[in-house]
């Protein structure tokens, strides 16, 4: 059977990378017209044999979810499902959601309100199903299933319900499954995640996703790097090891990030390691350790330490277990032992409490520690947490610090990639650009514009740094 090539847009990026996933070889825009109306079309007649197996999917949110979405699909793929480009084509509709931010929960929501007037069975997976079911049920009142993350292996269970009239099944579990022993579809040869576990030890009052992902469940480490190493075999070079905080890995099971990264490491054969965001607090007595293991040549140089805030009496409200001093001491030790590390962070703001001195302290803990990127969130309440019942800021004064932050974090970010001007080295070929150009990575994870085809992808090229911009670089080839 032919699997349609998987096609990722990514659509917004501010504390977690937002996709949304489409199947199909060239994803015609069918469904979204100006003003998001719905066009009905024609498809000619489908071999009886063939009715019931055409599944439409969509996908939003975090690596996590991604990779989810294929366990899905290898599970649907192996009982003769098949993959359609358009909704309009399917028998049955799956979205995978996400619910991190309001804003991104309102679009999926209005694009299930379309969907929904096509009157196909719609399964709704992911973190909404837990994280805000009434909005759903009130969006799809007619739904064929919902599924939360602990239970997508619960896919096909659905689609045998339906077959037997069975619609509003809901799928909800609280016990840790080891996600990594599901089959998975390998739908990039280039890039793979791997999940190490699910949950967080966290109770971040603005944080709804520990809501949908429950506790930490770190999976056995013996099963994380027999997962990588056949992915390695596999001829795979840059793998994602990703969680909802990779920092919090065994911590449930006495292992930690450190003893993972060093036992990756240790698998023969050439490849690199991206780590997830890694909360602060986590690794606070880990940082030598860290620092050793992140200098190894399989390691980019890219930290992902989110702080939030640059104000302790916000971090206190915000029920972060750190202060700025220690996550400044942290970043000063990244960058004496490992110069050219790239620094990612999270900044919210406008959280309820937030006064203008605190403001300007997150202000001038960015100003003072540059990092080369700042996922920067206008803060909306999100449902069950604490921070919905406080009393939010005016939405202007919640925008004009978000544009401030904004301002400030490109300037930066250009100073930062500034450094890079005239750099020769290796990139690693790993996306595909516009206009002729490919996407490559240096071992710091610098995304680099080079001319070139598809063909490069997977493959090193020596390049020169000519021109930097604030969220990218732009070199020549030299190979």
């Amino acid at each position: 059977m032919v699997l349609f090539l998987l096609i990722s847009l990514q659509i917004q990026i501010e504390r977690a990378p937002i996709f949304a996933t489409f199947i199909g070889r060239k994803r015609k825009k069918i469904i979204i017209k100006k003003g998001w109306s719905v066009r009905s079309i024609s498809f000619p007649k489908v071999e009886l044999q063939m009715l019931d197996k055409r599944i439409y999917v969509e996908s939003y949110g975090c690596p996590s979810n991604k990779y989810d979405l294929e366990v899905m699909m290898a599970l649907l793929e192996k009982e003769e499902h098949c993959f359609v480009e358009a909704p309009e084509a399917a028998d049955i509709i799956v979205v995978n959601t996400c619910g991190v931010k309001k804003t991104t929960e309102d679009k999926i929501l209005h694009h299930l309100h379309l969907l929904g007037k096509l009157n196909k069975p719609i399964v709704i997976t992911g973190c909404l199903p837990k994280i805000d079911v009434d909005a759903l049920k009130k969006t799809v009142p007619n739904f064929l299933a919902m599924l939360d993350p602990s239970s997508l292996d619960k896919i096909l269970t659905v689609l045998e319900e339906w077959k037997q009239g069975k619609w509003q099944q809901m799928f909800v579990s609280n016990e840790g499954k080891i996600k990594i022993d599901l089959p998975k579809l390998i739908r990039d040869r280039v890039v793979e995640v791997v999940p190490i576990s699910e949950g967080c030890l966290g109770s971040c009052t603005f944080c709804c996703t520990r809501l949908a992902r429950g506790r930490l469940f770190s999976y056995p480490l013996k099963s994380i790097v027999q997962r990588v190493t056949d992915i390695v075999d596999s001829g795979v070079k840059e793998i994602w090891l990703t969680a909802q905080d990779t920092g919090a890995y065994g911590l449930d099971s006495g292992c930690n990030i450190v003893t993972l990264l060093e036992q990756v490491c240790d698998i023969r054969g050439q490849f690199w390691i991206r780590v997830g965001m890694m909360n602060p607090n986590n690794v606070l007595g880990l940082v030598d350790e860290l620092i050793k293991v992140f200098q190894n040549d399989k390691m980019f140089k890219f930290i992902h330490l989110p702080v939030q805030s640059g104000n302790d009496d916000t971090l206190k409200c915000m029920h972060r277990r750190y202060s700025v001093q220690e996550f400044r001491s942290m970043i000063a030790s990244f960058r004496r032992e490992i110069p050219d590390m790239s620094l990612s962070t999270d900044i919210i703001c406008g959280f309820p409490g937030e006064d203008g001195n605190a403001f300007t302290d997150s202000l001038k803990l960015i100003q003072e520690i540059e990092p080369d990127i700042v996922n920067i969130s206008k803060f909306s309440s999100r449902p069950h947490t604490v921070a919905a019942e406080m009393r939010p800021l005016p939405s202007q004064i919640v925008k004009a610090r978000s544009k401030r932050m904004t301002e400030l974090c490109k300037q930066i970010s250009l100073k930062r990639n500034k450094h890079w001007l005239n750099w020769t080295g290796q990139a690693f070929i790993d996306e595909i650009g516009t206009r002729s150009h490919v996407i490559g990575r240096n071992l710091a994870y610098k995304p680099i514009l080079v001319k070139g085809s598809s063909k490069l992808l997977g493959q090193l090229v020596t390049v020169q740094i000519k021109q930097v911009t604030p969220t990218y670089l732009m070199g020549e080839s030299t190979t």
